[in-house]
């Protein structure tokens, strides 16, 4: 279908280098095209699908975007309301949805829908949606804290009309085929921001080397310069992490527990460099100016998108079974 025929490891490999772009909002959105809305279509979609919607998108003719997350409903995928109701060999789709990257300019959407009334887990199917059909209403692009350079929008459906050929793979699997595609997504979050976190060390060694107060440098203080030597073993311990769990996904096995793990330390340890380098930089670090700055803003995404810390440590208690069983 246009690609390389390559194995996992090397969309990791090009999310790590995407993480020298100087802002998240870039390598998010070629995630998103990447590793996010994709991968259920690769895995599980007809033959027909894949030559209508994912040979465009490898060869960057489409955009496409991930409908998940609602208004009432982000981590909680279970709780989603929009519905594609099945009449004749068509469904029609009515509800909406918040804070979907790239929806101000996709060709289509990977969105999740409930297709029956049954339980929350077994009645959603994904469905190849395009954007450019009656009833589809892009609401606004929202005005962020961060990843500014990222257009993301809320979305409404309104008796909008598609195929029943359009879905991916089974009726009422779509909830399975999304905690799937998250794997990916979280794997590819973690990969892109190490890169970021590296870059900001070092800037702030840099900067703290040739800044003085009280008549030396601020990098000759024990604080920072132990502070920044910590740091830096976190990423590194992050990147194992990551390059297990990888491994791991490559040979075919379920590594949800140590992705969901890899995504909390990313999106704790990003708060943590952003924060602790943002301070060694005194007031300039306050700017706009400076890159640690930026990053400050977007990488606080990490901790929220494709499941918040919360969602993660309840999935890492899940499969260490420490949870009550209900």
């Amino acid at each position: 279908y246009g690609g390389m025929g390559l194995d996992f490891s090397y969309n990791i490999a090009v999310a790590e280098e995407l993480g020298n772009i100087r802002c998240g909002g870039i390598p998010m959105a070629i995630g998103v095209q990447a590793g996010m809305a994709t991968p259920a279509l690769t895995r599980f979609g007809s033959h027909e699908l894949k030559k209508q919607f994912l040979v465009p998108t490898i060869a960057g003719d489409f955009v496409a975007c991930l409908g998940i997350s609602e208004a009432g409903a982000g981590s909680d995928v279970a709780n989603i309301k929009t519905t594609a109701v099945r009449k004749g060999d068509e469904y029609v789709i009515n509800g909406g949805k918040m804070w979907i990257t790239s929806g101000s300019q996709a060709d289509w959407m990977c969105l999740l829908a409930n297709t029956s009334k049954g339980p929350p887990h077994q009645n959603k199917s994904l469905i190849c949606l395009p954007m450019d059909l009656p009833g589809i209403h892009v609401a606004k692009k929202i005005d962020k804290l961060g990843m500014r350079s990222s257009d993301t929008a809320q979305i409404f459906f309104e008796d909008v009309r598609v195929p029943c050929r359009n879905r991916i793979g089974e009726e009422g699997k779509g909830f399975t085929y999304q905690m799937l595609q998250f794997q990916e997504e979280r794997l590819w979050g973690v990969a892109s921001a190490l890169k970021p976190m590296e870059t900001i060390i070092q800037e702030t060694v840099d900067y703290t080397r040739q800044r003085e107060v009280f008549g030396q440098p601020v990098l000759h203080n024990q604080t920072v310069h132990f502070r920044l030597a910590e740091l830096a073993t976190e990423v590194e311990l992050l990147r194992s992490l990551l390059h297990r769990a990888v491994g791991l996904y490559v040979e075919g096995k379920d590594v949800t527990k140590f992705a969901s793990m890899a995504k909390l330390k990313a999106g704790r340890l990003t708060r943590e460099v952003t924060d602790s380098c943002l301070q060694f930089w005194g007031g300039m670090g306050f700017t706009s100016e400076v890159l640690v700055s930026r990053f400050y803003r977007d990488l606080r995404l990490m901790s929220i998108g494709a499941g918040t810390d919360e969602t993660m440590l309840s999935i890492i208690c899940k499969y260490m079974e420490i949870l009550p069983r209900n």
